[in-house]
């Protein structure tokens, strides 16, 4: 191993042997406000900030001030939200027992007690039921615009319920046993980024882009590969006896393909900008943006150590926050304040 991967993994080490032991749970009963608080936490209300990708249709198609467009964008994301929450719960229940020796995620409500399991089980269900009242609200919100006969005839409400049918039955086939198989684990964790942005697109709904599609398949497989990485150098040695898929992966390895899918995501948003529909030359002055976030989050995986969760990475670091905060303010002046 080289003198930089020894300093890597001598600094995850210090991080693994200074965490805090995780808070003891006393046997008296549980009171409701408690596990009300714990269960907020499981739902991790933190990581939501992955289905703003929902918006992309309704930004990128110039209907963000089409109020029933931006509505049903806006019932879109919810609906991912609770979906999502499902998801988590779902997972920190099956893999209950390897979470309470992992040095991170022992600290979550249900591997520290802190959420009993009933209570996870039963948010669960509200849950669902929850999504399905909201996905029978957007059957019956009219669509935005002209549109086809085929979206008119609810065409674009089936697709939406099939793109989160899609997300929730491969997320619970993921949990349940394809996240034992490599190469399959990453590309299930990609397609959830993917099907929200498809989600997003066809409940308003517009046509999606070939470049914005590639877009989203190369960014996603790299936040995938990147929290491969990161689990690797956490664990170190234990790192198949918390997850076994983790054996069948190197840090050389994911290295490489690391390489590969970032410099898709930078050429495939280049030709998004000349060549999609939103036809708008002034779009290649986000590219940049696009360039500094995939280097900075580069940065902050092979110097900070982090890459684990994308939504600490955005939410934590101010270079990386500001930078999607500049993208987005650009984009929304030349798609919206500057002359076709």
């Amino acid at each position: 191993m080289n003198k930089s991967g020894t300093t890597q993994n001598k600094q995850i080490q210090e991080q693994t042997l200074h965490l805090p032991e995780p808070p003891i749970v006393t046997p008296h009963p549980p009171r409701i406000l408690d596990q009300f608080r714990a269960l907020l936490v499981a739902m991790r209300p933190r990581q939501w900030t992955k289905n703003v990708i929902v918006f992309i249709g309704v930004v990128f198609a110039q209907r963000i001030f089409n109020i029933l467009a931006f509505e049903r964008a806006m019932f879109a994301f919810v609906v991912f939200c609770l979906a999502s929450s499902c998801v988590y719960l779902l997972n920190d229940l099956h893999d209950l027992e390897n979470d309470r020796i992992h040095p991170t995620k022992r600290f979550r409500p249900l591997a520290s007690g802190a959420l009993l399991k009933e209570w996870a089980k039963i948010a669960i269900g509200v849950l669902l039921i929850a999504d399905f009242a909201i996905v029978a609200l957007i059957f019956l919100l009219p669509l935005p615009g002209p549109n086809d006969l085929f979206a008119r005839l609810g065409g674009a409400n089936i697709l939406f319920v099939l793109a989160l049918a899609a997300y929730l039955v491969l997320m619970v086939l993921y949990t349940s046993r394809l996240k034992h198989v490599v190469l399959i684990d990453v590309f299930i964790i990609a397609s959830g980024f993917v099907l929200r942005i498809l989600a997003g697109a066809v409940v308003i709904p517009v046509a999606i882009s070939p470049w914005l599609y590639c877009v989203a398949c190369f960014l996603s497989l790299f936040l995938a590969l990147s929290k491969r990485r990161h689990e690797l150098l956490l664990l170190q040695e234990q790192a198949s006896t918390h997850r076994q898929i983790l054996k069948e992966y190197s840090i050389p390895m994911l290295d490489q393909m690391i390489t590969i899918v970032a410099a898709g995501t930078v050429m495939s948003y280049s030709l998004y900008t000349f060549q999609g529909p939103a036809g708008h030359d002034g779009m290649s002055i986000t590219i940049p943006f696009v360039l500094y976030g995939i280097f900075r989050y580069l940065y902050l995986m092979y110097m900070r150590m982090q890459g684990g969760s994308p939504e600490e990475v955005l939410l934590s670091d101010r270079h990386m926050l500001a930078t999607v905060m500049l993208c987005t303010i650009c984009i929304l002046l030349v798609l919206y304040a500057l002359p076709q």
